[in-house]
C-alpha cells in the first residue's frame, strides 16, 4: 500500500497518509478548526537503486548500441579471451 501526500488548500497543512489505492481520497482538512479541502500530491514515488554486482551500464543498452559496439570492436575483453592470457598462445591440433 502507497503513501500518499496530501496539502489543504486552505491553511497549508501538509501529510503524509498510508492507504490504499482502493480507498477514496480524503477530501476535508484534519485540522478541526480549518476545514479547508484537501489536495493530494504527485510524488516521485521510490527510486530503484541497483546495488552489488552484476548491474552494468550496457545491460540494458538498444540494439542499435550494441550494433555500433560490435563494429568498434567490442571496446573490452570478449568472452573468448576472458579466460586465458594473452602472452601465450594455445597450442591447435595435438
Amino acid at each position: 500500500m502507497p503513501n500518499y501526500d496530501y496539502e489543504c488548500q486552505k491553511c497549508g497543512d501538509r501529510f503524509e497518509v498510508f492507504q490504499s489505492m482502493n480507498d477514496a481520497k480524503l477530501t476535508d482538512c484534519r485540522v478541526e478548526a480549518c476545514g479547508g479541502e484537501l489536495k493530494r500530491l504527485l510524488g516521485t514515488g521510490g527510486g530503484i537503486i541497483f546495488k552489488g554486482s552484476g548491474f552494468y551500464q550496457t545491460d540494458y543498452r538498444s540494439s542499435s548500441y550494441q550494433a555500433g559496439a560490435k563494429a568498434d570492436g567490442g571496446g573490452g575483453a570478449s568472452k573468448s579471451d576472458a579466460g586465458g592470457s594473452s602472452a601465450t598462445p594455445a597450442k591447435s591440433g595435438e
